[in-house]
C-alpha cells in the first residue's frame, strides 16, 4: 500500500511540473526586453531608475531662456546677452 501512494505521489510531482513550465513565447517576450533595456543604456540621455531623465549630466539638463513677459530676451542674465 506505501508503494503504490509512494509511486502516485512521485507521479503527482512530476506531472505538476508540466503545468507550471513556462511557455516558450514568454521567453521570447522577456528577451525582447532584455535587448530594449540595453538600447535604453546605450543612448545618450542617463535615467534615473524611476525613468526620468536624470539633471545631474550636462545632456539632460534644458538650456532654460530668461524672457520678458512681451517674449523678447531678458538681457539682465548672461545666456540672453549672447
Amino acid at each position: 500500500m506505501k508503494k503504490i501512494i509512494i509511486a502516485l505521489a512521485a507521479l503527482l510531482a512530476v506531472g505538476s511540473t508540466n503545468l507550471f513550465a513556462q511557455k516558450t513565447e514568454k521567453k521570447a517576450d522577456a528577451k525582447k526586453e532584455m535587448s530594449a533595456k540595453k538600447d535604453e543604456k546605450e543612448s545618450a540621455t542617463k535615467m534615473k531608475k524611476d525613468g526620468t531623465p536624470d539633471k545631474r549630466y550636462k545632456e539632460n539638463k534644458e538650456e532654460k531662456q530668461h524672457l520678458k513677459k512681451d517674449g523678447t530676451p531678458d538681457k539682465r542674465f548672461n545666456d540672453s546677452k549672447k
